[in-house]
């Protein structure tokens, strides 16, 4: 009977913290979201230019990859949750490594250096929202 009660329990906290890791994640998202957008208006004010030579970043374009990106992150949270055996820790290093990936663009497309510089510190803001928030939510092992 102990038995059939430990599984029962281990499959309903799986289960939960699945559950727990998308919906902190969409707060996270969209905290990020808002943050980042807020921030690159607020350099737009001081004459970032956000521009490479094909055209400016639209304001409506740092929220809606800010979105997406963070929204992969999510979803990978939730698939260490399932199969990784130390979740926590696979999900921070996977993470941490694709936020320092993520600054290489912003060096090599053309930015002036003042964009690059808002450019790169505005993925290291989204990435301070949302990863410890879904780290949080992970199990330090399966």
């Amino acid at each position: 009977m102990s038995t059939i009660t430990t599984t029962q329990q281990s499959a309903l906290s799986s289960g939960s913290t699945r559950r727990s890791v998308w919906l902190h994640g969409l707060g996270a998202t969209a905290a990020a979201s808002v943050v980042v957008t807020a921030l690159a208006a607020v350099a737009l004010g001081f004459g970032v230019t956000f521009e490479d030579p094909h055209g400016a970043i639209p304001i409506a374009g740092f929220a809606q990859l800010t979105a997406v990106f963070s929204l992969i992150g999510v979803a990978m949270a939730a698939g260490m949750a399932r199969v990784a055996r130390r979740p926590r820790r696979t999900f921070v290093v996977t993470t941490v490594v694709l936020t320092v990936a993520s600054l290489v663009p912003d060096v090599t497309f053309g930015f002036d250096a003042a964009s690059a510089v808002v450019l790169m510190a505005l993925h290291l803001v989204a990435a301070a929202i949302v990863i410890p928030v879904l780290a949080r939510r992970l199990a330090e092992e399966r």
